[in-house]
Order: structure tokens, then C-alpha cells, then sequence
């Protein structure tokens, strides 16, 4: 999505990317608040745009590739969990290395419908087109384009078609192809084509063409050899298959796909299969004025074993069924399904009297965009992991990280719970292999996998992977979230409590008690959320949410031991856990050392943070961001400057455990050196910037993250949208400016409404009842839904109230916090003394020139290399 020229989108400021209220080409991308629509066709930014316009249920996802075929930057149709393994080649290994690589395989592609009108085909890069658009409408999930093409001959057609994911029917995707002659009679062929482009080929047999082209480190890793091996293919009646096992994961697919033709001239049809490719080519004599539709519905059945020919007997079942019902039918289920998601999960803002109505609308389509976008990553996941990317492109090689924890997580509890049990169920699913990992990293519990598909860890880069622990603490902190939030201990007493236990041992036998003058627990060689500084003592986030660990599990055990005693002796049993260890994870929580430097009066990121020199920022230009891209990782940990924020975020998630003064002298501190270089830290600082009184500060960091991929703000929306972002997007909404907090027996309400806003409309599931939210300058109201729904408290600015059903509770507001004016700015606080005495100081490494032709030949002769897997950290 094409965003303005810098004068008038994107101004120079805050970490070199202030973004303006509205920066999107409008011209292009017309504000609608219910859709995504592209009025004009670009070339340039064919990845961007079919990122954007994927469409998706978290199981399968279709780029928004064009139906013909061509042009394209990269094909893609991704299947959540479906990867191919490979071993990963470390120059130097090391005991404990990850040593198995997965990346999600991009599966035979089922969109293609090609159409020639006397025999010339439609190119949609190089044809006359008189109108266009396209559209994705947040209301049904389905993408819409309407075309009108004048031939090389002269004739007028308009061509119309409509691509679906279903949320109802996880496996099925349904297509339109309608082709109407406006002026004169034509031949007219529709070859509908299910494609392996996995291999990377199509009939043209031209690579570079089918599959995009561009070298980027942070896109997935390609193979050497062939990938899906060839079990089955056919094409006969109205349906064709392919059938696969992956060479080395043996995980196995089958893709069916069924077709109904409408015309009023009578068709000829020609089957063809062969392994790689299977086609359907309807021809037809077509007159002016008349339709030829063609509906394609398409079946995908995956496994990690089930023989081929099992899953194509599954494809038959739902496209028997698909048949049956007809494409209608699940339209109008899915537009249903909608209805319902957006009844819990929209987010509605009003301009502020006298700001900008229509900066503020296209505010409403972004925040739309975003929460569609969760809705498309998580829906129909089933008990998969919520990739970093979705199912939108082959990012990260379709790797599940803390994101989902984290960022997707509160969403999904707060307004689709069972979603969030699902993606919680998951999780433990992995326990086995987190033990396993653990005991590899010798120590006991369990640890899970910085970044995985199937439960192993395959970060290759243990300094920005294995050794950010703090993923046990933040899988934690999700479990609990959900069971506080929904009541649910019964899946706490089923699934969540080995989990909590495990973890609590992990951090036990990881840490160590040090003794000066008082005992204190100690966590050493950790990696925090900032990936610009690796293997520390006592990263404060890490510290912070290990204690939070550790308590919620000792809670968990004793309310097992009281209100479910049967289950407690089946866990003491099934883990031999004794009393002794649990008081031990107790005084290893009360013991936990909690960096504080008494010179600054701020919480170090880490023991040795201050010691090193400051990077300054405002010196920095633009073209030298991101710093991964520009420096040597020792030459970024030999200063203070962070990727992302990391004792920031531990304000937000563990906001009860710091004073105002702390939240905001840490803040203060830390956000003139966070770069921003992950997409995971803006909506963290628009949070805690909110809520320390940086409100300009807030909405800036807020706007970056909304658009972070309808401008491609950070250069890699190509590989995929940055789901962790959509997430915090909602978390920046309603724990920011929303204030909400769910610390405690009650949720509590503090906020802080933008001066752009003069309303601001939300919804939050609490134990079962969904309590709506409205709030204005005045004054702050809840409703419950449901004429039976139980009273539900709540507090707002310190003061306990009750919701009760069909009595809305408005509640006067006395201000919005502080209001503190200003950014911040790059410039980082300089001249204040530590607790040894010493003075904070500043500098710029030297970056090498990029005129050096030793350099150049360097960068040439890395990009021969062969790919040998994901070592890039996560941004």
C-alpha cells in the first residue's frame, strides 16, 4: 500500500520514522472503514499488495496474487505447521546447536485461473485496462476485483472474481471467475490450474518469473532439492487432485479442487494432469452481452503422516459437501461469522471536535485492517501456533515465536477465548520437547524453543535465540492471563499446571543465590526482548517475569491442593513434586534480584548495561537503519542502544511492581536509545508512553504501528504481515488509551483518550460476560450484553464500582493522567552520575563505507552463497 512522498506523509522525527495521521496514498487506496480498496494497478509494489490483500483463516492462506497467474512478486499458498525439515550447517557447531532446520513449504497453488479472449491472455501488468479494483471487505473475508480489459483486437470485457478462505470450513476455499464480453464476440478459454510452485516451476518453466525474485535476510530459506514428492494426481469430471510427502519432514497434503461452469453458449472441456500441475481448460464461443462463471471451490488436507491417498479421500469429502451447499451458502456463512467477530472485537473511533473527520476515518479502516488481520492469523488455527507472519508469506520460515504470548495472546482472550485456548492447548502440546530442550541445556523443567514449527528448537543463533529464557515466563504469563480473565481453571488443572511447574523449575535450577549482606536470586547469561544486547546478568525483564513465574505457580499448586485435591495428588505424583519445592520456588520469587541503579534512579536493563557507552541516536542517519543491517552485532552490544523495548515492556506486563515516578524515569531513559528496529516495540512504548503522560508521544508510536504494514513502514511487509503488531495494535488501544489493566480480582480503567479523539469504543469478555466500553474526555461507561449477565467489577482510577446488567455505569473522569507535551526525541540523556561515580556518555561508531570496493566484493561473494537457514533475529 503506497504511502505518500516524505513531505507529505512521513516526517523526520522520532527514530527517523514519524508517521503522519494519515499517510497513504489516498489516491490509490480510498478511505473505506469496512474494506481495503486499490483503485489503480502499480507494479512497483506487487509484494506489499499481495501481502495486503491475502486472505486467510490461520489454517490455509492465499496471497493476494492475481487469478491469471501473472504479474506476481511471489506466488504463495502456506498451510499453518506444513514444513519441510533440513539440517542446519553451522561453520562452527557447538554442543546444544540447533541442528534441525523447518520452514513452511509453499503448497501447489489452487488460485490460478488464466483466461484468453481470442487467444491472448490477460496480463494484468501490461493489459489496457479501463477500470480496476480491488477490494478485501473485513465484513466476509472475501477479496473482490472488477476489471474492464480492451483487448489488442479492440473488444471490451469485463472480468470479475472473488477469493475466499473459509472460517466455518477450515479445509475449503471458494472462487469466482465471471467473464462478460462487453463489445463483440470472442473465443473465450479459462484454465483453471492447481500449480507445485513449491519446486519452482510453472509451465513457462522460467523461475525468476513464477516464483519473484529480490535478495533479503530476513526471507525464508530456499532448497536445493526437490521438496514435495509426487503421491498422486488427477483430473476427471469436474475435480482435479495432487497429492505430496515432504522429502524430509514426511508430512503429507493433498489439494482437490472442484469446478461448476455457467454459460449460455455450450463449453468444451479439457482435462490435463501430470504431477506437477493439473488443469481444467474450459473453452467457449462467447457473445457480446453474455456471462461465462466459472466457481472453483478448493479442498486442503495436510498431515504430519496420514498416507496421501487418506487426505485426498478427506479433499473429496469437503468438496462433496462444498458441491452440495454451493458457493452462496458460504458466503453467507462466513459474512455470519463476521458478524460475530466483530461484535466482540471491533474497536470504533470518533474525531475530537475541530481535529480532521477524515484522518480520523482512515484511523478506523487501519485499526479495522489490524484486527481482521488477528482474525485471519487465528481463527481456524485449531491447536497450531499463530505464526510471526500469519499464513500471509513464508517470513521467519513460518516460525511460531513469543509473539503469540505476548501480542496475539490479550487479544484473543479478551475477545475470542476459546481462540486463546487453543493456541494455549498448543503450547503444551510442546512440553515434551521444551523437557527434552532443557535437559539439553542442562537444566531441569523444561525450556521452550525460541522459534520452531514442530516443537524443536531452529534458531541457529543461540545469543538472540536459545538464550532469551524469558519465553517459559512469557508462555506463563499467557496461561495465566487466560484463566484469570475466563475463569477456565479447568484447563489450568489439565493442561497449564505442568506447564507452570516446569518453568518454575527451569528458573530454579537456572539461577543462584548470592549473598551480599542479604541473600538475592540471581538469573545469569540470559538474552532479554532486546536482540541488541545478548547473553547478560539479570536482564530486568527477564528477572521480572521469571518472579511472576514463580508465583503464579506456587498460586496454582495451592489452589489445586484446596479445591482440587484429586488432581494435586495426580500432579504430585505424575511430576514428584513435594512441598519442599514449592516453598523453594516461593523464596526464589521473594529473593529475585531487581536491578536498580541509585545514581540514575532508573532500573538497568541489566547488571552491566550502564557500564557501556550510549549510542546516540540523533547522529545516526536513515540510511543506516535498521542497525542489524548496517553493523556487526559486537559492534551494537558494546552500547546502549536496544532493537526493542525491554524494561519498558516489563512496566506494561508487570505495571503493579513499579511506582509512577520508576514507569516514568525508565521510560524517559530508555526511549531515546530504543531504535525501533523491530516491529514489536511501538506499540509497547505507545502503552507505557500513555500511561506515564507522553500523550503526542503515545499517538506517535500508536500510528507507527498501525500502518507498519499498509506502508510497509519497515521494508519486509513483502514476506508477510507482522502479526505480533497487528496484536499490540489492539493492546495500544485498550491498555493504552483505553487504560485498561487486569492485575488483580478486577479489571481497572485509567485512561488516557488522544486529543485527536473525542470517542473511543470497545469490548472485553470478562468471565464469561462481554462488557462494552465507551469512552469520552467526560467520562468513562461500561454495558454488559445479556439481560441475565452477572454483575461484574470493576474499578476506574483507583475507585471500585459494579456493572450490572441493564444498568449501564458511566463514571465522570477527572483529567486523563498527566499530559506531558513533547517528544522525546533521539538525543539520549547524557551527564548523569552512576552509582560508582561515573558519568553517562555518548558516541557513533564509525559505519564502514559502502564506497569500499574490498566491502562490495564481499557482499558479492555472500550473495553466491548457498542459503543455510534463518540466523537473523526476529524484527
Amino acid at each position: 500500500m503506497s504511502a505518500r512522498t516524505p513531505g507529505q506523509g512521513q516526517t523526520q522525527g522520532s527514530h527517523g520514522r514519524h508517521v503522519a495521521a494519515d499517510p497513504v496514498d489516498r489516491s490509490r487506496f480510498p478511505v473505506d472503514p469496512w474494506r481495503l480498496v486499490e483503485r489503480a494497478y502499480d507494479p512497483d509494489d506487487l509484494g506489499v499488495t499481495e501481502t495486503l490483500f491475502t486472505v486467510a483463516n490461520g489454517y490455509l492462506g492465499m496471497r493476494g496474487n492475481p487469478a491469471e497467474g501473472r504479474d506476481a512478486y511471489a506466488h504463495g499458498t502456506f498451510v499453518n505447521g506444513f514444513h519441510e525439515t533440513w539440517p542446519i550447517r553451522h561453520a562452527e557447531a557447538a554442543f546444544g546447536f540447533a541442528r534441525t532446520g523447518q520452514t513452511i513449504v509453499n503448497v501447489p497453488d489452487a488460485k490460478l485461473m488464466k483466461l484468453y479472449v481470442d487467444d491472448e491472455p490477460l496480463t494484468i501488468g501490461t493489459a489496457d485496462l479501463e477500470h480496476y479494483e480491488r477490494s478485501l471487505d473485513f465484513r466476509d473475508g472475501v477479496l473482490r476485483r472488477s476489471l474492464v480489459w480492451r483487448t489488442p483486437s479492440g473488444k471490451r470485457v469485463r472480468v470479475e472474481s472473488s477469493r475466499m478462505v473459509s472460517m466455518t470450513q477450515r479445509h475449503l476455499a471458494v472462487m469466482t471467475f465471471e467473464v462478460t464480453m462487453l463489445e463483440g464476440d470472442a473465443p473465450i478459454v479459462i484454465s483453471s490450474q492447481v500449480l507445485n510452485r513449491q519446486d519452482g516451476k510453472d509451465e513457462y518453466h522460467v523461475s525468476s518469473q513464477s516464483m519473484g525474485e529480490g535478495v533479503d535476510p530476513r526471507k525464508a530459506a530456499s532448497f536445493d532439492d526437490r521438496v514435495l514428492l509426487p503421491r498422486l494426481s488427477y483430473a476427471r469430471h469436474d475435480r482435479m487432485m495432487l497429492g505430496y510427502m515432504c522429502a524430509n519432514s514426511k508430512m503429507t497434503i493433498a489439494v482437490g479442487a472442484d469446478h461448476r461452469l455457467e454459460s449460455e453458449d455450450e463449453p468444451e472441456v479439457i482435462l490435463r494432469d501430470d504431477e506437477d500441475l493439473t488443469k481444467m481448460v474450459f473453452r467457449v464461443e462467447a457473445r457480446e452481452g453474455r456471462t461465462v462463471r466459472l466457481e472453483k471451490t478448493v479442498a486442503y488436507h495436510t498431515s504430519r503422516g496420514v498416507p496421501v491417498r487418506e487426505l485426498a479421500d478427506r479433499c473429496d469429502r469437503t468438496l462433496d459437501r462444498a458441491a452440495l451447499h454451493g458457493v452462496a451458502h458460504y458466503h453467507a456463512e462466513q459474512r455470519a461469522w463476521f458478524d460475530r467477530f466483530w461484535s466482540a472485537a471491533d474497536v470504533e473511533v470518533e474525531a475530537a471536535d475541530g481535529t480532521d473527520v477524515e484522518e480520523t476515518l482512515a484511523t478506523q479502516q487501519a485499526i479495522r485492517f489490524n484486527l481482521f488481520s488477528l482474525a485471519q492469523a487465528s481463527a481456524r488455527a485449531d491447536q497450531q501456533g499463530v505464526p510471526a507472519k500469519g499464513v500471509t508469506g513464508s517470513g521467519y520460515e513460518g516460525h511460531y515465536f513469543w509473539d503469540s504470548e505476548i501480542y496475539v495472546a490479550p487479544f484473543l482472550t479478551y475477545t475470542q477465548p476459546h481462540l486463546a485456548r487453543n493456541l494455549l492447548h498448543f503450547r503444551t502440546r510442546m512440553l515434551p520437547a521444551a523437557r527434552h530442550r532443557a535437559r539439553e541445556m542442562a537444566q531441569s523443567g523444561a525450556l521452550f524453543p525460541w522459534r520452531t514449527i514442530n516443537g524443536e528448537e531452529a534458531s541457529a543463533y543461540y545469543a538472540a535465540g536459545t538464550a532469551q529464557v524469558h519465553i517459559d515466563a512469557d508462555v506463563s504469563y499467557a496461561l495465566t492471563q487466560y484463566v484469570a480473565a475466563t475463569g477456565d481453571t479447568g484447563f489450568l488443572v489439565r493442561d497449564g499446571i505442568d506447564v507452570l511447574v516446569e518453568t518454575s523449575r527451569m528458573y530454579v535450577d537456572l539461577g543462584f543465590w548470592r549473598s551480599n549482606g542479604s541473600l538475592s536470586f540471581h538469573i545469569h547469561g540470559v538474552t532479554g526482548p532486546d536482540e541488541y544486547t545478548t547473553v547478560v546478568n539479570n536482564n530486568l525483564f527477564t528477572n521480572v517475569m521469571a518472579r511472576y513465574n514463580l508465583e503464579q505457580a506456587v498460586a496454582a499448586v495451592e489452589l489445586l491442593r484446596a479445591e482440587h485435591p484429586v488432581e494435586h495428588a495426580r500432579l504430585v505424583g505424575r511430576l514428584h513434586l513435594g512441598d519442599d519445592e514449592v516453598e523453594e520456588w516461593r523464596r526464589c520469587a521473594a529473593g529475585m534480584h531487581i536491578p536498580f541503579d541509585e545514581g540514575l534512579g532508573i532500573h538497568p536493563q541489566d547488571d552491566f548495561f550502564l557500564d557501556r557507552e550510549v549510542w546516540d541516536l540523533s547522529r545516526t542517519p536513515d540510511e543506516l537503519r535498521p542497525l542489524l543491517l548496517h553493523y556487526h552485532p559486537l559492534v551494537i552490544y558494546r552500547f546502549q542502544v536496544l532493537k526493542q523495548a525491554d524494561v519498558v515492556l516489563a512496566l506494561f506486563l508487570q505495571g503493579d511492581r513499579f511506582t509512577a515516578a520508576e514507569k516514568r524515569a525508565d521510560f524517559e531513559y530508555y526511549d531515546p536509545i530504543t531504535t525501533g528496529d523491530s516491529t514489536l516495540s511501538a506499540v509497547v512504548q505507545s502503552v507505557m508512553a500513555a500511561e506515564v503522560g507522553y500523550h503526542e508521544v503515545a499517538f506517535q508510536y500508536f500510528l507507527q504501528s498501525l500502518y507498519v504494514d499498509l506502508c510497509n513502514l519497515h521494508g519486509n511487509t513483502v514476506d508477510g504481515l507482522h502479526i505480533a503488531s497487528t496484536g499490540g495494535v489492539w493492546s495500544a488501544l485498550v491498555f493504552g488509551f483505553g487504560g485498561m489493566r487486569d492485575r488483580g480480582p478486577r479489571l481497572s480503567f485509567d485512561p488516557r483518550l488522544p486529543d485527536a479523539w473525542g470517542r473511543l469504543r470497545f469490548a472485553v469478555t470478562w468471565r464469561g460476560t462481554r462488557v462494552r466500553v465507551e469512552l469520552t474526555e467526560a467520562a468513562i461507561s461500561f454495558t454488559l450484553d445479556g439481560d441475565d449477565a452477572p454483575d461484574v467489577e470493576i474499578a476506574v482510577a483507583g475507585r471500585e464500582h459494579v456493572v450490572r446488567a441493564g444498568a449501564p455505569l458511566v463514571v465522570a473522569l477527572d483529567g486523563h493522567g498527566d499530559r506531558l507535551s513533547g517528544h522525546l526525541g533521539d538525543e539520549p540523556q547524557l551527564g548523569g552520575v552512576r552509582s560508582d561515580g561515573t558519568r553517562i556518555t555518548a558516541g557513533v561508531p564509525d559505519p564502514i563505507s559502502f564506497e569500499d570496493p574490498t566491502y562490495a566484493e564481499i557482499l558479492a561473494e555472500e550473495e553466491e552463497l548457498p542459503a543455510i537457514g534463518p540466523h537473523v533475529p526476529q524484527s
